[in-house]
């Protein structure tokens, strides 16, 4: 485990740079309950922060280089761009330099900086890794120089980091996540107005969230043709978004979505429903409804296996492993998809153990607890 922001700098920063920091800050990483690839379409979502974070120390220098390096990456080698002359290089260092674009773009002024990222959040297992450094930074960022910004507007720069200058074609969901959430709640949002409410687990209930080691990338193509497809959907449709079909009547819904051509129509299918299931979730936390919890991340799962098709087999068997467990109340896939992570809802006190039997049987790693 990493040191927490509100611990002493890292002698990390001091053996590298010579000097202590002038900000240091954390973002944590998220796991989506239910609500997967609506965010794209201004649709509903429900994630969750986990207790893993990704921790960002930051000094100002007097030029405009910046230096920066990772105890996770590159066996610790810095990395230098100039500000103003950002240049995209494939590399993870395109999150930094996205984040500084997208700050440079608002009209604040930056100098140069030193900045030093740790992390124990993994790396492509779908918990938003890449949202929280983007948050982690421009909150650190946020103190150096000075800026004044609020949450949502850091959740805004963090997702134009990623879309305009990475190339993920991401939705609000998981900056948002990063900038707002809570490990004691879930949060509700409405990914088009962003308005958002915190909705209470269960007190019998916890969160377990299993890696199943196969790493995927938003910035891959499978990821950007769903992104396509669902957009294609929607223009076929005459809607703005799916949003706005899934707001519809539900019988002139379904029958609009049958007439598309495949795969379409079961793209079209997976983003109307989930929405649903987000709602018929977060009323069924209010009243702590297991039944229902389970018939909706399983259909959840279904859906992005059958309709999305965005699952593997690791994640397709770590996901049966886990809803045949006693201890399980209701599981499913995570995240993007490609790979990445499962999600299940546990009996509390007895999440670990559930895990330990999930992965002996079915591989992966826990990473929650």
């Amino acid at each position: 485990m990493i040191a927490r922001s509100s611990d002493p700098f890292n002698a990390d920063f001091v053996a590298r740079y010579g000097h202590a920091p002038h900000a240091i800050a954390s973002a944590p990483g998220r796991v989506n309950l239910i609500g997967e690839h609506t965010d794209t379409s201004e649709g509903l979502v429900l994630p969750i922060a986990i207790p893993r974070i990704t921790r960002v120390e930051v000094k100002r220098r007097d030029d405009r280089v910046v230096r920066v390096g990772s105890a996770n990456m590159d066996g610790g080698a810095l990395l230098t761009f100039t500000v103003g002359r950002e240049s995209k290089q494939g590399t993870w260092v395109d999150y930094v330099q996205g984040t500084v674009r997208a700050l440079m773009s608002t009209g604040d002024a930056l100098s140069g900086f030193d900045a030093w990222i740790a992390s124990d959040i993994p790396i492509g297992a779908g918990l938003a890794s890449s949202a929280a450094l983007e948050v982690a930074l421009v909150r650190a960022l946020r103190t150096a120089f000075a800026l004044g910004l609020d949450e949502l507007e850091i959740a805004r720069l963090a997702r134009a980091a990623e879309t305009d200058f990475v190339g993920a074609p991401i939705g609000i969901m998981d900056p948002m996540a990063a900038s707002l959430a809570t490990t004691e709640a879930a949060l509700f949002l409405d990914t088009r107005t962003l308005a958002y409410e915190h909705v209470a687990l269960p007190s019998s209930l916890e969160v377990l969230v299993i890696d199943s080691g196969v790493v995927h990338s938003h910035a891959s193509g499978e990821y950007a043709t769903r992104r396509a497809e669902v957009d294609r959907a929607a223009y076929i449709l005459d809607v703005k978004t799916l949003r706005d079909a899934f707001e519809g009547d539900v019988r002139a819904t379904a029958a609009a979505i049958a007439t598309l051509a495949p795969p379409l129509d079961r793209r079209a299918r997976h983003v109307v429903s989930e929405n649903r299931r987000v709602l018929d979730t977060v009323a069924a936390l209010r009243t702590g409804d297991a039944v229902a919890l389970r018939s909706l991340f399983a259909a959840s799962h279904a859906s992005l296996r059958d309709d999305f098709e965005v699952t593997v087999p690791e994640v397709d068997d770590l996901v049966a492993a886990a809803q045949a467990d006693p201890d399980v109340i209701a599981a499913r896939m995570t995240g993007g998809g490609f790979g990445g992570a499962i999600v299940a809802l546990a009996r509390r006190g007895h999440a670990r153990e559930a895990g330990a039997r999930i992965v002996a049987s079915s591989g992966g790693n826990v990473v929650v607890p």
